[in-house]
């Protein structure tokens, strides 16, 4: 079997995101053949002895994808030093070892997966997939449009960091005595801790509920809260088949009418463009010199500056 890089193969295996194993091996966690491991090692998954915090890495466990509708009150975490509610309490005790995918904070609710696929995991979380999460935002007030343009191209973050550009859209204002808040929907590609409540505590406007409604295209309005299913296998292939194209950093935004402008993938098309039009009529200087001498056959001047003496008048005017 060829050889392959160690965070590979403990993804695989099940045992954590890419990411996740990447950390591990940084934090000296991990060992091929009793030797300490480092990002570039490689290993054969089935010749190389290679153990996690000091546990033989298994053989591949089949693989498994469980959609759980999270409730508030519960962590997304294995286990939890305060000893309070996991994600894992409310899918109970399953063969494989499956683990979340992504954030949803204590007191965020809404879709989340849970797998032992650590590739998809990866390719689900890491912002170069772009792959987006859908939020439902009950925020304090109503944030206008200036603030939510503000929010939408990014935002520097207390910790220096600066927020990717995102959407967000007014889906609904109470009508009842809580009409003064607003309810947004919020699409992310990235998922920094906490990100959309830092967000609108900057802009003063609080967020007072969260709940993630669409994971890429991966919807189920109709599943309960704190209940879970497994994926069926178009739900898999949807994820799985996800674009899996870079999302640049500040792709065109909203201008002040709302109207969204073009992102750096169009800006290809002004090549062809120009070629197009170098056949013709020119629109730079040569467009100019044009216009100043007479069109073929128009029976008109040249163009004459005011003032000039003795130029002829043009035929068939009166």
């Amino acid at each position: 079997m060829a050889e392959e890089r160690v965070q590979k193969l403990i993804a695989r295996a099940g045992l954590a995101s890419r990411r996740e194993a990447e950390d591990l091996i940084r934090s000296g966690e991990v060992t091929v053949n009793g030797e300490v491991a480092e990002l570039g090692t490689k290993a054969d998954a089935v010749r190389d002895h290679i153990k996690v915090r000091g546990k033989l890495l298994r053989p591949p466990e089949e693989k498994r994808y469980v959609l759980l509708n999270k409730p508030q009150g519960y962590v997304t975490t294995m286990s939890d030093p305060e000893e309070r509610p996991t994600v894992v309490d409310l899918v109970g005790p399953l063969r494989e070892r499956l683990f979340p995918v992504g954030r949803l904070d204590f007191n965020s609710e809404g879709l989340l997966l849970l797998t032992n696929d650590g590739e998809l995991a990866d390719r689900l979380t890491h912002p170069r997939y772009g792959c987006s999460k859908l939020y439902r935002v009950k925020v304090q007030g109503s944030p206008d449009e200036a603030t939510l343009e503000k929010l939408r191209r990014g935002i520097r973050l207390e910790d220096g960091t600066k927020t990717r550009p995102c959407r967000i859209e007014r889906v609904r204002r109470g009508r009842t005595a809580d009409s003064s808040n607003a309810w947004l929907e919020v699409t992310l590609t990235e998922g920094k801790q906490q990100q959309i409540r830092r967000m609108f505590d900057l802009v003063g406007h609080r967020v007072m509920r969260l709940r993630r409604i669409a994971i890429g295209g991966l919807r189920d309005p109709k599943l309960p809260r704190g209940q879970w299913r497994d994926l069926s296998p178009d739900e898999v292939a949807l994820l799985t088949t996800e674009p899996k194209k870079p999302v640049p950093r500040d792709p065109g935004g909203r201008g002040k009418s709302g109207k969204r402008g073009p992102g750096r993938g169009k800006a290809v098309s002004a090549g062809p463009k120009r070629k197009a039009s170098s056949g013709g009529r020119s629109k730079g200087r040569d467009s100019k010199a044009k216009s100043r001498s007479p069109r073929a056959g128009s029976g008109k001047p040249a163009g004459r500056s005011a003032g000039t003496k003795g130029a002829r008048k043009p035929r068939g005017r009166k």
